[in-house]
């Protein structure tokens, strides 16, 4: 099994335990070798609420991914806040908490999201 087809394994089996709804969707994270993206995932309705990536953010050349991926989550923070969305739930997507997807956990944090 390739590093691909074992993230996937895990990716369902952390959405097997993991389901956002109307009032608490789903913080849903992708990193690529590139960049970083985060979508808040209302499940019941199967609608992407709002999204944010490192595309998106405006960062300076001097900042390294794990930074970039800070203001990604306080950026998404800043989008979910407009639309009253206080509390989530945060799905790693088969990834460690560890490196840029807690750095993007820990901006969210930062700008006010409770998971």
């Amino acid at each position: 099994m390739g590093k691909t087809q074992a993230r996937l394994k895990r990716k369902r089996r952390v959405r097997a335990k993991i389901f956002g709804t109307k009032n608490r969707p789903r913080l849903s994270v992708f990193r690529s070798n590139k960049y970083i993206y985060a979508q808040v995932v209302n499940d019941d309705e199967r609608k992407t609420l709002l999204s944010s990536s490192t595309k998106k953010v405006k960062s300076s050349s001097k900042m390294n991914k794990t930074q970039i991926a800070t203001l990604v989550g306080e950026e998404l923070a800043k989008k979910a806040k407009t639309k009253k969305i206080n509390k989530l739930v945060f799905d790693r997507g088969g990834y460690r908490y560890h490196g840029r997807v807690k750095a993007l956990a820990e901006g969210a944090r930062k700008g006010g999201l409770e998971f």
